[in-house]
């Protein structure tokens, strides 16, 4: 076999799309193999640069594929698409993925590390839980009016209502409805407690994490957003500058220019939606308490909600906000208030 330069591969569980090009960038190689075999393959091929789509499971191949001593690189999937040549299959999927990757502004995934994964795990089947826990309240209040009982929109109000309408014998419920209901209940029960394991579990990892203290001298950014912001950033060097960082996150505007003319529009919404949600909701606690703090920074957010609007503003400051956690990781320097 000629020498490899860069490796494309198009993964999945048990079948590996492989395409080798030489320096030149002419094809020496196309292979399909299966999962036992790959990982010998990779094992035994001479260092080169592996190119994989980022995907379920790509995080770990790269990590693999690292320790071989390979120099390993991962793509969006968007940014692979345009290089598919006639049909989608597997081997144009794998030689679209090499030839993506030699366009010299390609823009990379950072490979996520195991303490990251770890984090994320965490928050993923917290978010699962809680929205779990909303649906069911909501169905809960829907059956509730059924019956002509209006309970109020908050979780912790339900909680605390539910115990006296079971009790009361006076509200007309039926001794079924009222098993159904104490199952709901109980069920309610469950999943507080299993979100707040999650939420242990997540500040243990804040308690021992120093990052994630100095990230959280930063107003609006509590606990949640700071190990979520950690483990989707990574390593601050992975992002040219803070505006890098929140157009990653699509903290800033969409652009629809042409002919000279600029027009902005709402923000992008790219990257990670539940770190922007936790950094937008952040913001909103700041927008509460700016009115009545003196200091530069809470007169530009008091100045800006006047001008703009309440919802606009709590994404300036999410935008601002990751900036400077940016920067704050970058230089290991403590927040400052102007």
């Amino acid at each position: 076999m000629k020498k490899v330069t860069t490796l494309g591969i198009d993964l999945a569980k048990k079948v590996f799309q492989l395409h080798g090009v030489d320096s030149r960038g002419k094809r020496v190689l196309k292979k399909r193999l299966n999962r036992n075999d790959f990982t010998i393959f990779m094992a035994n091929l001479p260092v080169c640069q592996v190119v994989m789509e980022s995907c379920g499971g790509s995080h770990h191949w790269a990590r693999t594929f690292r320790d071989m001593g390979h120099d390993v690189r991962l793509i969006s999937p968007q940014f692979v698409k345009p290089f598919v040549k006639t049909n989608k299959n597997d081997a144009n999927d794998a030689e679209a993925i090499v030839e993506a990757s030699s366009r010299p502004s390609m823009r990379f995934v950072p490979i996520k590390e195991t303490w990251a994964q770890e984090i994320q795990m965490n928050h993923r089947v917290r978010e699962r839980l809680v929205k779990g826990r909303t649906a069911l309240c909501n169905e809960m209040r829907g059956l509730f009016n059924e019956f002509g009982i209006i309970m109020e929109p908050t979780i912790s109000k339900l909680k605390n209502a539910l115990p006296d309408i079971l009790a009361d014998a006076d509200n007309g419920l039926s001794i079924p409805s009222r098993n159904l209901f104490s199952r709901l209940f109980s069920e309610l029960l469950v999943l507080e407690k299993e979100i707040k394991h999650y939420e242990d579990q997540i500040k243990i990892i804040a308690k021992n994490n120093d990052k994630v203290k100095l990230l959280g001298q930063i107003p609006g950014i509590g606990y949640l957003t700071a190990t979520a912001l950690l483990a989707a950033m990574g390593s601050p060097s992975h992002f040219k500058n803070g505006r890098h960082f929140s157009a990653w996150l699509g903290l800033v505007p969409r652009q629809s220019s042409s002919g000279g003319k600029s027009k902005l529009l709402g923000i992008s919404k790219r990257g990670d939606k539940y770190l922007r949600k936790l950094m937008v909701h952040g913001s909103r606690s700041v927008l509460i308490h700016s009115p009545k703090k003196p200091d530069k920074r809470s007169m530009w957010i008091t100045n800006k909600k006047e001008t703009i609007g309440w919802n606009k503003t709590a994404v300036a400051v999410a935008n601002k906000n990751a900036r400077i956690a940016w920067a704050m990781l970058s230089s290991g320097n403590s927040f400052k208030v102007a």
